[in-house]
């Protein structure tokens, strides 16, 4: 029988946010080479995790010391003479995200790409896990447990299962014949029942696309965290983290943001955790791992968190068009859309979308924005294609049938299945959506009755997603600077094309003030949206500390905003395809009413 790898954590100086760890090998040859990932499956970024490793000793099993040196920033070779080896080390976590690790007073949470070094050879082994906690506090993890010991089948299982270790207990409940836990940190505003009544609604609402869930889930964890700041989510085999603000969760709108972050998380126990690019297999924790199925994945999954919320009945109809309005709205008030094709965001995402800067919005896109509406328009082309007999969620059951042993979907896999249900090569599709920096073709929106339109923004927050506000006599061109600014009224990112390019504006110059009168970020929209395209307006602002006056021509105001409106006579099939779509009649499906 070969013997595991097993590792003992220390969360016993929660103050220090030092989490102590003793990782022991057996034996592996005269020397075992053990390395820390640089990066987590799920979050394409080398987030270089070494960097917190300190005060790292090699020992024999009998605390004799052994030799050891650094082959590179995160691999270390142990001289180990053919006998087992320990290492001993700390990890400093004190970076509250669902792709880091947190240790402080009030709890542990760890990603385990971040503690936990592994030797390549005995990858495939079993590993276990013992925690040393602060009295009181209990464990949580998708692992199973044995005695003391939490345990994983192979490394790469237990990467996969993330530990919160906190004072907290469990909410539970079942859905889809599985158990499912819920784990609460931060004291959350929210209603407990309300939260387990919705995430059983939406599993059972997933589970139904798939024909049930996948049948080596024996459990579903679902990690919380409540903060002052941040959201995101981070998906796993068999649980989720799901970072949101405290009092993020109160009122309709918020609830709704939250349903669906964990919507999306949850339907990655499918859509890339089981499914999942070639080129993910087996994941390379070295290095940057490439793929341009993004798109599918993680584009895919954001169409689908939205849409599957609607079906649970937890979002109306027209919200989830104005949703889709508001993505919309952010593709086309991105110029980076007309630079940067969709599948280069895939692979350029360890180098691109986790390190936005203030040139992003003009030189690059999103794959899960574009690859939502991509996805969206796919679904749509699908509908039409068949009559409304094939949809998107047929291409997710195929590839599930198909790649769901864990084997990977090749590059064109995608591609290949859309175009055998459809009945028609989708070719030419792929290649404007996916392969070129064209503007999408929303003619397939006609399919389901529906027309997408543009108008000008109309305030600073203004995302789009419904009619216009304004008045008929409202609507006269306005005054266009082509800025968007943070704090006050520092410029954050002068957008190509615009007038403030033209000036010579730059990132990072506070505006204090318009013609002589002091402005901030609200006043400056509304003084430009006040004058006429083709005025001149002089801009006082500091640049590195030097006052400077800057003379701006302004431009016509841009009609980014997007909205979905339902044609005015339509047919009976275009309802009986939006019924199909959105699952809702078409009476019922749109208010066409402004929301505020």
């Amino acid at each position: 029988m070969s013997l595991p790898v097993s590792y003992r954590v220390s969360l016993t100086r929660p103050n220090t946010h030092l989490y102590e760890v003793q990782a022991h090998f057996p034996p592996c040859g005269e020397t075992i080479d053990v390395q820390l990932p640089a990066w987590t499956p799920g979050s394409y970024l080398v987030r270089e995790y070494a960097r917190h490793v300190q005060h790292l000793t090699a020992l024999t099993m009998s605390d004799q010391p052994l030799r050891f040196e650094r082959l590179d920033k995160a691999t270390v070779r142990i001289h180990a003479g053919n006998k087992p080896a320990r290492l001993q080390y700390q990890v400093y976590a004190n970076e509250l995200t669902v792709r880091t690790s947190h240790l402080d007073a009030t709890h542990g949470y760890f990603n385990g790409a971040t503690l936990f070094f592994f030797c390549e050879a005995l990858r495939d082994r079993e590993h276990r896990v013992a925690i040393h906690a602060p009295d009181g506090w209990n464990v949580h993890t998708a692992l199973p447990r044995q005695g003391m010991e939490f345990l994983a089948p192979d490394y790469d299982t237990l990467v996969d299962s993330p530990f919160e270790v906190s004072p907290a207990k469990p909410l539970t409940f079942l859905a889809a014949g599985v158990p499912h836990e819920v784990v609460l940190w931060g004291e959350p505003q929210l209603d407990e029942k309300k939260l387990v009544d919705d995430l059983r609604t939406v599993v059972e609402t997933e589970a139904k696309l798939y024909g049930g869930l996948p049948k080596d889930l024996q459990r579903y964890l679902f990690i919380i965290h409540a903060g002052d700041k941040g959201r995101g989510g981070l998906e796993h085999k068999a649980s989720t983290v799901l970072l949101f603000t405290r009092n993020g969760f109160q009122g309709p709108r918020g609830w709704e943001d939250f349903l669906t972050l964990a919507t999306h998380e949850y339907f990655h126990l499918w859509n890339v955790k089981r499914v999942k690019p070639r080129a993910l297999v087996p994941f390379d924790y070295s290095k940057e791992n490439y793929t341009e199925l993004l798109w599918a994945f993680e584009g895919g999954t954001s169409y689908y968190d939205n849409l599957l919320v609607r079906r649970a009945g937890l979002m109306s109809a027209s919200r989830y068009l104005t949703r889709f309005g508001e993505s919309l709205t952010a593709l086309h008030t991105t110029p980076g859309r007309l630079v940067q094709k969709l599948v280069d965001a895939s692979v350029l995402s360890w180098i691109k979308h986790y390190r936005p800067d203030e040139h992003t919005a003009n030189s690059a896109i999103s794959y899960y924005l574009k690859g939502e509406i991509v996805c969206c328009l796919l679904d749509l082309e699908l509908r039409k294609a068949t009559k409304d007999t094939k949809s998107l969620d047929d291409v997710m059951r195929a590839l599930w049938a198909r790649y769901g042993d864990g084997s990977g979907v090749p590059e064109d896999g995608v591609e290949a299945i859309a175009s055998e249900l459809a009945g028609v090569n989708l070719k030419p599709f792929f290649d404007r959506a996916l392969r070129s920096t064209e503007e999408l073709d929303y003619s397939a929106f006609a399919h389901v009755g529906l027309e997408v339109r543009f108008r000008i923004r109309e305030s600073a927050g203004d995302k789009g997603g419904t009619p216009p506000r304004l008045k008929a006599q409202d609507t006269r061109p306005r005054g266009y600077l082509g800025v968007t600014t943070r704090g006050s009224a520092t410029i954050a990112t002068v957008l190509d094309g615009t007038p403030a390019l033209e000036a010579g504006l730059c990132p990072d110059d506070e505006v204090v003030a318009l013609d002589g009168w002091k402005c901030d970020a609200s006043a400056l929209l509304s003084r430009t949206d006040d004058k006429k395209p083709g005025e001149q307006v002089v801009l006082t602002v500091f640049r590195r500390d030097k006052l400077l006056q800057v003379p701006v021509t302004l431009g016509q105001r841009p009609s980014d905003a997007v909205y979905l409106v339902r044609t005015e006579r339509p047919t009976e099939e275009q309802k009986a395809a939006f019924r199909a779509w959105l699952g809702v009649s078409w009476d019922d499906g749109v208010d066409q009413r402004p929301t505020l």
